[in-house]
């Protein structure tokens, strides 16, 4: 579904030019979902934004559906990290926001975004603000937007990392039901090696900048998956610390260590360096 060949990409900032990615080869299949795992500034983000048609790639070449990639399209939704919801709209007009900026009929989406309200657990909210919901809800109603056009690919930029464990957990298992059931192809750029376990089924770690695929994960561990009691525990505890020992690796070091600058005006977030022995974006 999702195939990039030779893909790598450059900054040009203040203090000169940063390479951020440096020759990835990947290729997703129908229906899978990746997680993308690495350290703070290893391009996770960046990797994402071009799949997405944000910005180009440097180098190399990303295909869907063997189309090449060179502007945002309607079949790839994006998810952020907050939801980004309109307050002044109902739960049920959030959802249905795509269907007015593209045009589609409202009478044709409206009976499927409260079928996608009732699948994460949103039913007998579709009146509500954003504000009277918490902050899991509101993901929630974001996660349902982004599907409302039925897309064949779904990309998430850590939409959980603002959430306390609890609510993490919980929506990573309606994330699981909510994959199955409209199979599409997700590719989930996170930073947390729990996360990246539990919603995978194959894990790709990227090396520090410039970012390169280090090693790719499969997940063979049967669904649903949690982290608390359950038969397969101890296969989520060994791929855990496979994926551990991978981030832990370090490489040569490949030129100055300067953060990924973005040029002005982008509308890309900048990726700090990473800081020893830490994890992070």
């Amino acid at each position: 579904m999702i195939q990039l060949s030779g893909v790598s990409r450059t900054f040009d900032g203040r203090a000169g030019r940063v390479e951020a990615l440096r020759g990835i080869d990947l290729d997703v299949a129908e229906g899978e979902f990746l997680a993308v795992l690495g350290r703070s500034g290893c391009g996770k983000s960046t990797l994402l934004r071009m799949i997405a048609g944000l910005i180009p790639a440097t180098a190399g070449q990303i295909t869907v559906a063997g189309t090449p990639i060179t502007r945002p399209r309607r079949d790839i939704a994006m998810l952020f990290q907050r939801p980004a919801l309109l307050p002044w709209r109902s739960v049920l007009d959030n959802v249905l926001l795509p269907v007015e900026i593209f045009g589609w009929s409202r009478a044709k989406h409206r009976e499927r975004a409260r079928e996608l309200l009732e699948l994460a657990g949103l039913a007998g909210f579709e009146k509500r603000l954003p504000h009277e919901l918490s902050g899991g809800m509101q993901q929630r109603v974001s996660l349902c937007r982004s599907l409302i056009g039925d897309p064949r690919v779904m990309l998430m930029d850590e939409p959980f990392s603002a959430l306390d464990a609890l609510t993490r957990e919980e929506l990573s298992g309606e994330l699981q039901r909510i994959h199955v059931t409209s199979g599409a192809t997700v590719v989930f750029v996170t930073h947390s090696i729990d996360e990246a376990v539990l919603l995978a089924d194959r894990v790709v770690v990227l090396s520090p900048r410039p970012g390169r695929i280090r090693s790719t994960v499969q997940v063979d561990i049967p669904r649903p998956r949690t982290l608390g009691r359950n038969a397969h525990l101890a296969d989520v505890a060994r791929v855990s610390a496979e994926l551990h020992e991978l981030l832990m690796e370090r490489d040569a070091p490949t030129g100055p260590a300067d953060a990924v600058a973005t040029p002005a005006g982008s509308g890309v977030r900048e990726e700090a360096p990473a800081k020893a022995g830490t994890e992070g974006r």
